[in-house]
Formats: structure tokens, sequence, C-alpha cells
């Protein structure tokens, strides 16, 4: 749903960098090459940010209280 703050396996913080990701995906950069400038270098972390899905925008509408 939301990136996680820190990798799973080796414990990395990651969040601060996927706004920067998601802005070269958009402008037209390669994956590797946005995971590069971003800075992400180990293959675990880089992992994190090609396998997520954002979902947050198809589970916020549950997430109303019920009455």
């Amino acid at each position: 749903m939301i990136i996680p703050v820190r990798c799973f396996s080796c414990g990395g913080v990651i969040a601060h960098k996927w706004e920067e990701f998601n802005e070269k995906m958009a402008a037209g950069i390669d994956m590797m090459g946005a995971l590069d400038e971003v800075g992400l270098d180990r293959y675990c972390c880089r992992r994190m940010f090609v396998s997520h899905i954002e979902l947050i925008t198809e589970v916020a509408p549950f997430s109303t209280p019920r009455e």
C-alpha cells in the first residue's frame, strides 16, 4: 500500500527516496537508471521499489468509520 520505511532484508531506510523515484519514472527514465540515480545500490532495496504496488487509492475508500 505505502512503501515501507525500511528494507525488509537489510534494514536500510528507503521510504524517503520513493517520491524522487516516481518523479524520475514519470520523466521517462528507465527503471534501472532511476534506481541508480536515486541511490539504491543494494539489490534487496531495489527489490522493494521494483515489486511495490501502489494500492492506497483502492483501499482508502474502505477506511471510513462504520456507523
